[in-house]
């Protein structure tokens, strides 16, 4: 372990002050402890890697970063897929030259999932081509509906909202080929039971049988690391929530409105003309209409949380949420309303 390099990750819920603790401790470390020149900040929250979105995902603003440099932000297109493998090998190329500058990289953000394969390596899913006992003898035994969705998987994960049956189907493939694992995933969530089932397509293994294999190995850190896990009364956070998405919704012609409509001219623009694997923010009424949430930025809503999250206690805004407004002929108030749900 005392071989191996010094990073600081700071992991937490939306709203319990990582950024804020990340900017002191980059200043402090600036003031020479242990002789490091100063820190970098580099950031783990997928939908905070988009350009734009700087409100509804609650980026720190740069006149708030005190001068410390913020890393893995703002360098995506809305619609561009960018999964944990991606963001882990970008992350190391960010710590290997902050190292370099004899600085601290402090990793940062609320999606945990890339946090934990950054610090421990070899614990992504790897292609195989043999599928294993239990995989064959669950594929033999799929009816012919659920064989040919196995044969023939979507490129993207159905919407659970305008597609509940195609999102069922695929829920009941997962059953079928690995009920472990799909009873960790209500129905609604398509992105993840849509991933489980792209790992059993790849490696031929069942996600299940995969994690009872590296359970019986030991993890090997790829850093030193000192790691901060924030934690809030729920009480107190729920208010610190409550009073920000107020401030995102203060008027119609706030920050939150004003950036979607940004947002939308960009997508019209030539710039943004659809390249592989990026899917434009909707330019026009049709476009709105048929627009796929389970992509990209557009999985994001107002507390980073995804349109596919279920929990119907959570009383979230975002972009999905004024999918009605945006796609109005005549946008009214009584529209906007119910997309903020006052």
């Amino acid at each position: 372990m005392s071989n191996l390099r010094p990073i600081i990750t700071i992991c937490g819920t939306t709203g319990v002050g990582k950024s804020k603790l990340s900017i002191e401790l980059a200043l402090k470390i600036a003031q020479g402890i242990h002789g490091w020149r100063g820190a970098r900040i580099i950031n783990t929250d997928s939908m905070q890697v988009y350009t734009g979105m700087d409100v509804i995902t609650n980026k720190v603003p740069v006149a708030e970063r005190m001068g410390v440099e913020h890393l893995l932000m703002d360098f995506k297109q809305p619609g561009e897929q960018y999964v944990v493998g991606q963001w882990v090998q970008d992350a190391i190329k960010a710590i290997d030259e902050t190292h370099r500058m004899d600085m601290i990289p402090i990793i940062v953000g609320g999606t945990s999932y890339w946090i934990q394969h950054l610090m421990f390596p070899s614990r992504l899913p790897t292609p195989g081509q043999t599928l294993s006992d239990s995989v064959a003898q669950s594929i033999a035994n799929l009816p012919p509906e659920l064989l040919e969705l196995f044969n023939a998987l979507p490129e993207h994960p159905p919407s659970a909202a305008s597609h509940p049956q195609d999102a069922m189907l695929l829920h009941r493939l997962l059953t079928a080929l690995d009920e472990p694992v799909a009873q960790r995933w209500h129905w609604r969530d398509t992105r993840k039971v849509m991933g489980s089932l792209r790992v059993i397509k790849d490696t031929g293994k069942a996600p299940s049988e995969i994690i009872i294999e590296q359970s019986k190995t030991a993890l090997i850190p790829r850093y030193r690391t000192l790691c901060f896990w924030l934690y809030a009364e729920p009480s107190i956070l729920n208010e610190r929530l409550d009073a920000r998405v107020d401030d995102m919704i203060k008027a119609r012609s706030g920050r939150l409105l004003n950036e979607i409509k940004e947002l939308r001219a960009i997508a019209s623009s030539p710039a943004c003309s659809s390249p592989d694997g990026v899917v434009a923010w909707p330019s026009d009424e049709s476009t709105v209409q048929q627009t796929d949430y389970t992509v990209g930025i557009y999985q994001s809503i107002g507390e980073f949380r995804p349109v596919f999250f279920y929990d119907t206690d959570l009383q979230d805004l975002g972009y999905k949420e004024f999918h009605d407004y945006l796609a109005s002929a005549e946008p009214s108030e009584k529209v906007f309303v119910s997309a903020v749900g006052e």
